[in-house]
């Protein structure tokens, strides 16, 4: 990965920390000691002072092998054929193993259901993930039975031609009907678990919203990715003003209607086949959770 020195005077594993891919202070000093940095074309030093604009090289060695369970539970299969399958995630399941969550993961219930039948590419960790929710978002989540399908998968998120819409319940109150969110988001300067809208070491990002129904403070609105950065729809619908309801990272820092966590579920998503080309659409209906959200707004009122 490349990135650029944006602070003069800052060091490089601070400036990795900052701007790097889930990087902490230790990570970044690791990869710098194991000579995997590279500022200005040479192996960087921790203490390194950068210059505005110097050109900061990193990579990150692949995961070493390790041993995951694979753990019974019950899966929720929106669609399977022999090369894929999509799976409806429920709120609060994690989809790959990382501190904290070992054995209870969607990857482990995977290895259960389908042993060897994932694809490899993305290596132990994350097999047959070809992309990901984040854990208190509810949703349709594409997983690949072989390498083939696999990297056709991918190659419709990396040019856009993935379908993928949501839904949530956003606060406030829109005036227009619909409209787009076009800003880059990056890694947030000084809290590297969060993102944010940002020109500095950032991607393209754009989400398209409408509104589905107008309630007392609050709306419901359908978002459909362009891109897939890191947190997008979270971060675009704060970035406007209208914090998705229950998040306490992006949103307001107190529960509301009873939601800790967001209200955001992956209600439709649409691809081409990898085995034909064909046009595959899934739709997963709204969840629980989010039904008895709409019900406690629909007798607020509007």
């Amino acid at each position: 990965m490349i990135l650029y020195a944006d602070m003069p005077g800052e060091r490089l594993d601070a400036f990795l920390a900052r701007c790097g891919e889930n990087l902490s202070r230790s990570a970044a000093q690791k990869l710098i000691e194991e000579g995997t940095v590279f500022l200005n074309g040479k192996p960087g030093k921790k203490n390194d002072k950068l210059q505005l604009g110097d050109k900061v090289e990193y990579s990150i060695p692949e995961p070493k092998a390790v041993d995951i369970t694979p753990t019974e539970m019950q899966l929720d299969i929106a669609y399977e054929d022999e090369d894929i399958i999509v799976i409806n995630k429920p709120k609060g399941l994690v989809v790959h193993p990382a501190a904290g969550h070992q054995d209870d993961t969607l990857v482990n219930g995977l290895l259960h259901a389908l042993g060897d039948d994932l694809s490899g590419i993305n290596g132990e960790l994350r097999p047959g993930i070809v992309h990901r929710i984040d854990k208190d978002t509810s949703g349709l989540l594409a997983v690949a039975k072989n390498d083939f399908a696999h990297t056709f998968l991918a190659s419709q998120l990396k040019d856009h031609s993935m379908y993928r819409v949501y839904e949530a319940i956003v606060c406030g109150s829109f005036k227009e009907d619909s409209g787009t969110v076009n800003a880059p988001i990056g890694r947030h300067p000084s809290d590297r678990k969060k993102m944010c809208v940002t020109a500095r070491n950032s991607k393209e990002a754009v989400t398209h919203w409408e509104v589905v129904a107008r309630y007392r403070g609050y709306t419901h609105v359908r978002c459909r990715l362009e891109t897939g950065r890191t947190h997008q729809i979270r971060v675009h619908m704060a970035h406007i003003g209208h914090p998705i309801l229950g998040d306490m990272v992006y949103g307001h820092k107190k529960a509301e209607l009873g939601q800790d966590s967001q209200v955001l579920h992956a209600g439709t998503l649409c691809f081409a086949h990898p085995k034909d080309g064909r046009p595959v659409m899934v739709m997963a209906p709204l969840p629980e959770y989010f039904a008895k959200v709409i019900e406690k707004l629909e007798k607020m009122g509007q």
